[in-house]
């Protein structure tokens, strides 16, 4: 049977997820405890946030220690008892006239979890503690982010946001949009929380699916979209609002990272800032990056230098199509000429070992550039000419099949691909109803050697014809230049 998809999906949660000890959960769940600490009523509906809403009195039970060494022995003894909430210390200090210190035991509301037994009664008498209660003030600080967000939002509205994207020091929303009249609350209470963050942006509109960017509204904190990220040993530095970038990729990323050999030739049709190209070349690949959108050019060349790895990178700013079909034609010549050379046996070797097309919203629709595309090879060289593996990436809806991922690759590559050479991959969820896939191949030789003109072969399936494709309502980038040179 065909290989099982595999499933690579990078999310940061804006939900707290605590930790509890097994026994707690038996006693307290965390949805009891939330809905007894929850915020005052009076923050419900709120547009423009007002810390001050959520102060509010609470009473806990409590132990009180005079022999604050036994502390420790005591959150032992009644771990299944003892408050364990972010925010909230469940070990308070205090200050007696005497300048005498002791500790309180913050304890589960007696409401949400069983009496204390006789015997945890008997043992806190006899070791010093006394079982008292603690009164103190709930503030803003105090809460989790989930709490606050559920407090804030009409009941009507079910879900609170509870997904982000971290770039850097920025946070990437996808707000839906009964959630967007609460999105300054929203973004202000994210920054509050997260103390990596100073930005948070919601995006406004679909990927442009030429040049790979979206508008983007800043929620809260700094109007600064140039981002750091480090990934697979990389340093990547670009404007947000100007390139593609999705962490969520990052392990599909060192899949692919973990497929090339030292010395292998990489052809990276839509290279963006480099997250491919980028870390094949650290792992001493020889890279011809390209990618339309300029701005995702010039940091692919920057990138290059801030790595160290700009003699290994060659950059190109041109369309996929005549990328592919100038460097192989380059590669081509070069193998032949060496083959040519008393020494040399360069056809031997595969001119370029990998190529990857990670454009998923149009992709297929470039794979026609490779019919014919080693035809300039003579025909008595063909059979020692390694032909590359091609790593193409597609959308499809969500109840379709994996073997609808390899069909759209035949249709558009004009031949079929025959079991063993080819493997079929889930990349991750993008929407409720869409997927990312990857279809990785190795060239067939009836495609690489059709002397046909591409333009003479039916029109290319595209995606949308699976997937309906975003569209893209915004402002061009700058026009494009065609350059291509080492990032030097």
């Amino acid at each position: 049977g065909r290989p099982m998809p595999m499933r690579a999906i990078c999310t940061l949660s804006l939900r707290w997820r605590p930790f509890f000890p097994l026994q707690l959960r038996s006693v307290c769940s965390m949805e009891s405890l939330e809905t007894f600490l929850a915020p005052p009523q009076s923050a419900k509906g709120m547009q423009t946030l007002d810390r001050t809403l959520f102060r509010r009195e609470i009473t806990l039970p409590a132990i009180r220690l005079q022999d604050v060494s036994h502390t420790a022995k005591f959150l032992q003894r009644l771990k299944d008892t003892v408050l364990w909430y972010p925010g909230i210390k469940k070990v308070v200090d205090l200050e007696t006239g005497d300048g005498k210190k002791e500790k309180l035991l913050l304890l589960v509301p007696e409401q949400l979890r069983k009496p204390l037994s006789d015997g945890d009664e008997s043992w806190i008498g006899a070791n010093g503690g006394q079982q008292t209660s603690h009164t103190f003030t709930l503030e803003y600080r105090h809460y989790t982010m989930h709490s606050i967000l559920r407090a804030v939002l009409p009941p009507e509205i079910r879900d609170v946001p509870h997904t982000f994207e971290t770039v850097g020091h920025i946070a990437h929303l996808n707000l839906r949009e009964e959630q967007l009249p609460y999105k300054e609350v929203i973004g202000q209470v994210l920054l509050d929380k997260r103390k990596n963050i100073r930005t948070v942006v919601n995006k406004t509109n679909n990927i442009d699916n030429t040049f790979r960017f979206f508008k983007m509204d800043l929620l809260a904190g700094d109007d600064d979209m140039m981002a750091t990220v480090k990934e697979n040993g990389c340093t990547f530095t670009f404007d947000f609002s100007k390139v593609y970038w999705n962490s969520r990729l990052q392990m599909e990323h060192a899949r692919i990272l973990n497929l090339l050999h030292r010395d292998d030739t990489v052809l990276d049709v839509f290279a963006g800032v480099g997250p491919f190209a980028l870390p094949a070349s650290k792992k001493g690949c020889i890279v011809y990056a390209n990618d339309l959108n300029l701005h995702s050019y010039s940091a692919l060349c920057a990138n290059a230098r801030l790595n160290g790895v700009s003699h290994k990178l060659k950059a190109y700013n041109m369309d996929g199509r005549e990328f592919v079909g100038k460097v192989s034609r380059e590669l081509l010549e070069k193998s032949m000429a060496a083959d040519a050379t008393p020494q040399g046996s360069g056809l031997g070797t595969k001119p370029y070992s990998h190529v990857i097309m990670n454009l998923p919203a149009s992709a297929v629709e470039f794979l026609d550039v490779f019919r014919g595309l080693f035809g300039a090879v003579p025909v008595e060289l063909r059979k020692n000419v390694g032909l590359p593996t091609v790593h193409c990436y597609c959308f499809l809806k969500s109840q379709v099949s994996e073997d609808d991922a390899l069909k759209l690759v035949e249709r558009n590559l004009g031949a079929s691909l025959q079991q063993g050479s080819y493997t079929v991959s889930e990349v991750r969820d993008v929407a409720p109803n869409k997927l990312m896939m990857r279809v990785s191949f190795q060239l067939p030789e009836e495609v690489a050697y059709d002397q046909l003109d591409c333009t003479e072969k039916a029109s290319p399936v595209s995606s949308a014809s699976v997937e309906e494709n975003e569209e893209y309502s915004g402002e061009p980038l700058p026009k494009r230049s065609r350059v291509d040179q080492l990032c030097s």
